[in-house]
């Protein structure tokens, strides 16, 4: 009788481990409002979503989820190729938003004026006050340019851009290249 319980408790925590490394493997996307995803590595930009809009996504669905949603304490607008969340706090400019192309959503963008909804790792990136603050948070990045006027440090292999201008800090996702 023991053995047999003891076999079936093995069995069981080996499912369980099958189910963890699965679950891992097929990791959940990094939700830029609620999730607090603090490794540099584990994000790539077709992970990210913003309030649930992948790049790749469907211009249908990105209206539908930004434009037609109601988000609480966000304007939305819409001019040309771009979907612009505006904080209604203070409708200074966009503070996250996406660009469609060929009815694909193939950008994702948030700045500074976003970091309040942000979580994990981006809202200290947003709120950084140097170039070397923000290679200190992702590591050193792929390329890079920084002068008097600010950075702008790539991170290509991982899908993101981030333009840094004094107290103006940008984000944009992409395709990974």
């Amino acid at each position: 009788m023991k053995a047999t319980v003891r076999a079936y408790l093995q069995t069981c925590l080996v499912l369980g481990m099958m189910v963890l490394v699965g679950a891992s493997a097929n990791a959940e996307p990094y939700e830029l409002s609620k999730n607090d995803v603090m490794d540099p590595k584990a994000i790539k930009s077709p992970d990210i979503s913003l309030f649930g809009v992948k790049i790749g996504d469907s211009e249908a669905k990105a209206m539908d989820v930004l434009v037609n949603e109601k988000i609480p304490g966000i304007k939305v607008e819409q001019e040309a190729l771009f979907i612009f969340l505006v904080d209604q706090r203070k409708p200074t400019g966009p503070m996250a938003g996406v660009r469609v192309q060929d009815g694909k959503v193939d950008l994702i963008f948030i700045n500074n004026r976003f970091a309040y909804k942000t979580r994990g790792l981006f809202r200290n990136v947003l709120n950084s006050e140097s170039p070397e603050d923000i290679r200190k948070l992702l590591g050193h990045e792929d390329y890079g340019d920084e002068n008097v006027m600010g950075a702008v440090l790539a991170y290509d292999k991982q899908g993101f851009v981030i333009n840094y201008l004094g107290k103006d800090v940008n984000i944009e996702f992409s395709p990974v290249h």
